[in-house]
């Protein structure tokens, strides 16, 4: 007998609500949570519409096995049409929210339409609700969290909900889960906040089964002890992601001053060695089912800032909120941080904004009286004030709110030369003149220049385990080396395919590509034990290349061309100082002979990036190039 999942279709225009089964072979050819979220935007959402008109749909996707024992397995993905890129945007989160969903009988919600005034959908089991949210408007994510706790008589509720960010249409806002974990990037929040739906909250009873039990317990404990097992967990548990600062640092790749420089002096302030030394970190917290816990839990209690108190920080917000804009006062990044997770923003977006400002105010192009205060590198207070005017749209915040491209557009005077940014998304904090099959991933990411598509950290090759990944895709362990040209293509997709996989199942990517306990073959185990639909590891991964594909043509479809897989123009054009050689810059040359191999190796077209009629037809995707001949949009 097989499990079948359940999506809750909820339109805030009509107040319709309306359940539906997925069918079998749906299910196993898009997995669940990022799979079927882009076949359902794919099919919902027309060509050319406004990401932040009630025609665009905001689907939650909890992963296909959160809430079972197998480890890590706790994520949720959200997806929609981007309002800061006008592309497809799928974001991810953990926490405990998506379990929750499962357990109160779904696996999917799709939301339609707007409702005319500020709401909250309310699922308690199989009751589902649209409420009043009049009295939440205004209110910032702790608040609206616990308000709603007391207000359902619900302790345990979980909550996903949006902060004042959201509610302003900040094209970096989030959709904040479990209150500190973050749907960050893409400005899902704005979506949310478009809809005046306020928050999602979750109440479930109920037990999710398996079609295989025992097989499947059996796998799960293969495989937790796989990721414990892994050399590279005790150091993720006890520094969580900024345990890669002083190490990075050392190399001479933490971006630092908006990436004019590789090696930041106050590193060691930046870094989770410093959180735990200082007493700071006060605790380490787990999502749903994971056997890590990296995420920290941190507190201020002396200076300026005593009081602050959040979730994280991570590596991307130490160094994006700190050394990205010069910044070593600690205590002032945590204060960033906090305001980020209580108004609900994007971190990465927020201190890339900042940091570009900050860049601006060096080279004159804007003044003290215009930013109405100074944006000198190092002023830990202005990235405070900032990261709060962006939020609610005041001053230079209302600005920066609209996301770095179009910055740059509104400031003008070749700003847009250090707007590090691809398809209007900032780039997260990895230095990719000196990292090349980050470069492509980057550059290919229908989303956006980041790394939580395709996670390509092996290509360092600094563990055993990430050697033998790099062997298993290449045959050779010599091309475990990030400066070489070779092989990316292939890197790269074998970690997109590993990833869309990664995500389908709900397994956080750092057990599958950062750690490598959730192999491809473990995930089909599990998939094949849990739905009782047999998968095996080959058609797992092609699984995986068939929603990487949908997900492109989505943005074939929006008109994208491969003019749009590229990089910001300072990593192409400016050296890194501290580095000659390997690793100093990224060339367009070089970008393009990459580009070259990867479309070839999916089969896509070179000149357009835009896949074969015979490509989607071979993966199953027959209505898309139906849908993509009728509008030309076929190579």
């Amino acid at each position: 007998m097989s499990y079948q999942l359940k999506i809750l279709h909820v339109n805030l225009t009509t107040g319709e609500i309306l359940t539906e089964t997925i069918q079998e072979k749906i299910s196993k050819a898009f997995l669940g949570s990022r799979g079927i979220n882009a076949k359902l935007l794919w099919d919902n959402v027309k060509p050319g519409i406004d990401p932040l008109g009630e025609d665009n749909v905001l689907i939650f996707g909890a992963g296909a096995l959160s809430g079972t024992p197998a480890p890590c397995s706790g994520r949720t993905t959200v997806t929609c049409k981007s309002p800061a890129t006008g592309l497809y945007l799928k974001t991810n989160v953990g926490g405990h929210w998506g379990a929750e969903l499962r357990f109160a009988g779904f696996d999917h919600l799709v939301v339609y339409g707007k409702s005319p005034k500020p709401v909250y959908i309310l699922i308690k089991d199989s009751r589902v609700e649209i409420k009043d949210a009049s009295d939440l408007w205004g209110k910032d994510v702790r608040e609206t969290t616990e308000t709603l706790k007391s207000k359902e008589n619900i302790p345990d509720l979980q909550v996903a909900c949006i902060g004042p960010a959201g509610e302003n249409l900040v094209k970096m806002a989030a959709i904040m889960c479990s209150i500190y974990n973050a749907a960050a990037r893409g400005g899902a929040g704005a979506v949310m906040g478009s809809k005046n739906l306020k928050a999602v909250a979750v109440k479930g009873s109920g037990a999710i089964k398996y079609a295989r039990p025992e097989e499947f317990g059996k796998v799960a404990v293969e495989t937790r002890e796989a990721v414990y097992n892994d050399s590279g967990a005790a150091g993720l548990h006890r520094f969580g992601t900024s345990g890669s600062t002083l190490p990075v640092n050392e190399i001479k790749a933490y971006p630092t001053k908006n990436f004019q420089r590789g090696h930041f002096e106050g590193a060691e302030k930046l870094s989770g060695n410093y959180l735990e030394d200082s007493g700071l970190l006060k605790r380490k917290v787990g999502c749903n089912g994971c056997v890590i816990s990296c995420h920290r839990y941190n507190e201020v209690t002396a200076g300026k800032y005593t009081g602050s108190y959040a979730g994280g920080p991570e590596y991307e917000t130490l160094s994006a909120l700190g050394a990205g804009c010069g910044v070593d006062e600690v205590e002032a990044v945590l204060k960033a941080n906090e305001l980020c997770n209580i108004l609900g923003m994007d971190t990465i977006s927020v201190g890339a904004v900042i940091q570009w400002a900050m860049e601006c105010f060096e080279k004159g192009v804007i003044s003290k009286e215009e930013a109405g205060m100074d944006l000198s590198w190092g002023n830990g207070e202005a990235v405070v004030q900032l990261t709060r005017q962006i939020a609610y749209r005041e001053g230079l915040g209302a600005v920066l709110a609209e996301g770095v491209k179009k910055a740059a557009e509104k400031i003008g005077q070749d700003s847009w030369k250090w707007a590090i940014e691809v398809k209007g998304l900032e780039q997260s904090r990895v230095e990719t003149r000196s990292s090349n099959a980050y470069a492509l991933a980057f550059a290919v990411n229908p989303r956006g220049a980041d790394h939580l598509h395709t996670e390509c950290y092996a290509e360092f090759g600094l563990s055993p385990e990430a050697r033998a990944v790099i062997k298993e895709i290449t045959g050779d362990e010599k091309y475990a080396n990030p400066y070489l040209i070779e092989k990316r293509a292939e890197i790269v997709r074998w970690h997109e395919d590993c990833y869309a996989a990664t995500d389908c199942l709900g397994f956080c990517a750092f057990s599958s590509t950062a750690l490598y306990g959730v192999t491809p073959e473990r995930m089909a185990k599990l998939y094949s034990a849990a739905f009782g639909i047999d998968m095996s590891e080959e058609e797992l991964m092609e699984a995986g290349r068939r929603i990487v594909t949908l997900e492109k043509c989505f943005n074939v479809r929006e008109g994208a061309t491969r003019e749009l897989d590229t990089a910001p123009y300072r990593l192409m054009h400016e050296e890194l100082p501290e580095r000659k050689g390997e690793g100093a810059i990224l060339t367009k040359d070089k970008l393009d002979r990459m580009l070259d191999e990867y479309y070839e190796l999916h089969n896509w077209d070179k000149a357009t990036s835009w896949p074969k009629e015979e490509t989607l037809k071979a993966l199953g995707l027959e209505n898309v190039a139906v849908e993509l001949k009728k509008m030309n949009r076929l190579p």
